[in-house]
């Protein structure tokens, strides 16, 4: 009986540095990779007679040659693949969720915060938990929607140090247009303490200086606590910006 013959198939390692994907990569670029080729730095390594490059090949041969094509593929479709096993199916199907997520986030506008209600809105489940008091500036562009979010002070909810130097050096380096000052009340009661207002007072003069609209200061509270029932204080909607 004859003995059977086995195919030498080239390593990875075997391959010369030059033509390695991650060092390619390293020196060129994630760019200068193919698409199989990024597939087989995902595979990381191959299985017994076929070098990582191969099974990635394969991959992309059994996706109709694009990569598109595995956006809709399961962890069982992976493993109809030679070479892919249970642990590199799952770790491709994480891989692609991870893209899908990137997409969404991507194409989805950033929230539009122009009335203390959607301000709220945009806290509520996370202020519900705090039990000190918290201030942020929320960095907006001409559409009033949110560039980025900053936590300016954290401390007890009779000792909170806010200066206006430091709201609207976070709003600069966004370039914002426009900022909300937001803080919470653990009390639950958004009513404006002497504080507050002369803090909303220093905001007010410093936004003229820097020429970022001040759009509202909001203080936030908890509806049940709240006489009026809103849950929120806006020193806009009371006239006092």
């Amino acid at each position: 009986m004859a003995e059977p013959v086995f195919y030498s198939v080239p390593r990875i390692k075997d391959l010369a540095v030059g033509e390695r994907p991650q060092e390619r990569q390293e020196r060129s670029g994630p760019t200068a990779l193919t698409d199989s080729e990024q597939l087989a730095m995902l595979l990381r390594s191959g299985s017994a007679g076929r070098n990582v490059k191969c099974i990635a090949e394969d991959l992309l041969a059994a996706a109709g040659g694009n990569l598109a094509g595995l956006l809709t593929w399961s962890a069982t479709d992976f493993r109809r693949v030679k070479g892919i096993g249970r642990v590199k199916a799952q770790q491709l199907v994480s891989v692609l969720e991870i893209a899908r997520r990137m997409l969404e986030q991507r194409d989805t506008l950033p929230p539009l915060l122009e009335r203390p209600d959607q301000v709220l809105g945009y806290f509520q489940g996370e202020v519900l938990r705090l039990n000190v008091e918290k201030f942020w500036v929320l960095s907006l562009n001409r559409k009033n929607r949110l560039l980025r979010r900053d936590e300016i002070s954290s401390g007890t909810a009779t000792n909170s140090l806010v200066h206006p130097r430091e709201v609207f050096r976070e709003a600069i380096k966004a370039g914002a247009c426009s900022i909300i000052a937001v803080h919470n009340h653990p009390s639950g009661d958004p009513a404006p303490s002497n504080a507050d207002l002369q803090v909303t007072r220093q905001l007010r003069e410093a936004a003229r200086t820097v020429e970022i609209t001040l759009l509202d200061h909001v203080i936030l509270g908890r509806p049940a606590a709240d006489p009026t029932g809103r849950g929120y204080y806006s020193f806009r909607e009371a006239g006092l910006l």
